[in-house]
């Protein structure tokens, strides 16, 4: 495996801010990740706040109980062990639940926080352990769903689950039935080629068949993180709910305070010339209400905290109870889940992709009300794999990543021309000049005669321009069929490596690459060291 820099010329502004040009963006986050001293910073505040979080033994046995179901490495034993004491810092990274673990994306996280976790304890001196926040209490079944795969057809393939109703449940609550999962993993045994892992890879994923797609979700990433200590944590957990009521009442009497902080972030980011990422209410609650299986967002209104439809409405007062009688009825929204998570855990980093620092820009003062900090900010891996095919491919055709990114179809087009001896467009618009030269000048001649030849003789010489047309694209298409072996190296160079037109990460599915490649591919990833300031990488197989 080789390993290669290529920088994104397209990132989020405020991501590539982080990391490049912090200053210009320290009014909207705690600390720059790429300085030793702040991280050493970040360790001294979390021991002297140790008691304003939630219980860490009362964290630590909930967790324990939850991956000795889904998750019982002894490795993950001995993650939780070690964070059971006091001083033992985490890093985190939490994405919602996807079928077959979703997209690329999310292994990388992962193995971003592990390797984060492992160069903070090497450098601080003190046990730093990984944890993975399964976002369970999503409600967008439409965005968990579903992967893709390239099928030997070269088509990039969708293998969608589906549902029996159009609830907005949470997806830890959504249960799948069992002839579902036997017709995705069908599909996806029919979409991948016979390898000598295939066996294997489909007995592992038969075994991950769950209730939900989330436990099955964690099973996965315990079977392929586990032996690296990876600890898993639901957020939709009851038993790690009934911990969390206290914060949930402190965002509920903090709320005036909260959404002053987003709505001044929010115009402090405009005054930049960006947009905020995150929709800011100025009535919002930032807090879900389950009722009836449905997830609904609370909203103030006068007096009261309701949904949009009315569903539910409740005094302040009577809010307060339900979150005191019934916690598991409640869930954060997207700018309350990073407090609850500080709350929960002594967070020493985050891992997140571009999108989601460029949403945790509203959140610095939100920290500052709820009496926290907002932690070090981490980039996950960004990694493009390029398999030793393409490699060939692309040399072969002279092509770098960027011309495969940025200007794809061109150079695909001027290499057929460069096939094309007759130069068919060349001679066409020559011809077609020429006729044009010749016709139009005996077309006038013939209105001398009758004046209504003009008209006909002009609709003529569009119907021969037309047939001539149509002659031209036969013979491109001609060129096209004798190039066809060789044009389809080009699209298995863009299917591979730009899905959709979206960077392979964002589409691709894991397994595609283990059934190819085995766990050798887990373990050449898990090589990959992080670097707080990485830029886009290209992995050569």
């Amino acid at each position: 495996m080789k390993i290669m820099d290529k920088p994104l010329s397209a990132r989020q502004p405020l991501a590539a801010a982080l990391t490049a040009d912090f200053s210009s963006v320290a009014h909207l986050y705690q600390s720059d990740a790429s300085k030793p001293a702040n991280w050493q910073e970040r360790l001294e505040w979390l021991d002297h706040n140790e008691d304003n979080r939630i219980n860490r033994q009362n964290v630590v046995n909930v967790l324990r109980s939850y991956n000795k179901l889904h998750n019982s490495h002894p490795q993950v034993c001995d993650s939780l062990d070690r964070l059971e004491q006091k001083g033992t810092a985490v890093i985190v990274g939490g994405q919602q639940s996807g079928l077959f673990t979703g997209p690329l994306l999310v292994i990388y996280k992962a193995a971003t926080v592990i390797q984060a976790a492992r160069k903070a304890e090497a450098e601080l001196g003190r046990p730093v352990v990984p944890v993975f926040w399964i976002a369970g209490e999503d409600h967008d079944w439409d965005e968990a769903n579903h992967t893709y795969v390239l099928s030997t057809e070269l088509k990039v393939t969708r293998i969608r689950m589906y549902r029996e109703d159009d609830l907005r449940t949470p997806v830890s609550y959504t249960t799948v039935q069992a002839g579902e999962w036997d017709r995705v993993l069908d599909e996806l045994n029919e979409l991948l080629p016979d390898t000598e892992f295939k066996p294997q890879l489909m007995a592992d994923l038969r075994e991950s068949v769950s209730e939900t797609l989330s436990l099955s979700f964690a099973k996965l990433l315990g079977k392929l993180f586990g032996q690296y200590g990876l600890i898993l944590l639901d957020s939709a957990d009851h038993e790690l709910r009934k911990l969390e009521k206290d914060m949930f009442a402190s965002i509920i009497r903090e709320g005036d305070a909260l959404t002053a902080s987003y709505i001044d972030a929010a115009r402090q980011i405009r005054e930049m010339g960006l947009e905020e990422q995150a929709e800011v209410a100025e009535d919002g609650a930032n807090l879900f209400y389950l009722q009836d299986q449905k997830r609904l967002l609370l909203f103030r209104s006068g007096d009261r905290y309701q949904d949009r439809s009315g569903r539910v409405s409740f005094t302040r007062e009577e809010l307060l109870e339900q979150i005191e009688q019934h916690p598991e009825r409640f869930s954060n929204n997207v700018l309350t889940r990073p407090l609850m998570q500080d709350t929960l855990l002594p967070v020493l980093g985050f891992v997140l992709g571009d999108g989601e620092i460029a949403y945790w820009a509203l959140l610095k003062k939100a920290f500052g009300v709820m009496n926290l900090q907002m932690p070090l900010l981490l980039p996950r891996m960004s990694l493009t794999v390029v398999e030793g095919t393409l490699q060939k491919y692309m040399d072969q055709y002279g092509l770098t990543f960027e011309e495969v990114r940025d200007h794809f179809q061109d150079r695909k087009a001027a290499w057929l021309n460069q096939q094309d001896n007759v130069h068919v467009d060349e001679r066409f618009d020559e011809v077609k000049e020429a006729f044009t030269r010749l016709y139009e000048p005996l077309i006038e001649q013939l209105g001398t005669i009758e004046k209504g030849l003009i008209r006909l003789g002009g609709a003529n010489k569009e119907r021969i321009l037309a047939q001539m047309d149509f002659l031209q694209g036969k013979a491109k298409d001609a060129l096209a069929t004798a190039n066809e072996a060789t044009l389809r190296h080009w699209d298995r160079i863009y299917l591979s490596l730009m899905p959709q037109d979206k960077l392979q990460e964002r589409v691709y599915n894991i397994f595609y690459y283990l059934n190819r490649y085995g766990t050798e591919f887990m373990d050449q990833l898990m090589e990959i060291p992080y670097e707080t300031n990485a830029c886009h990488k290209l992995i050569l197989l």
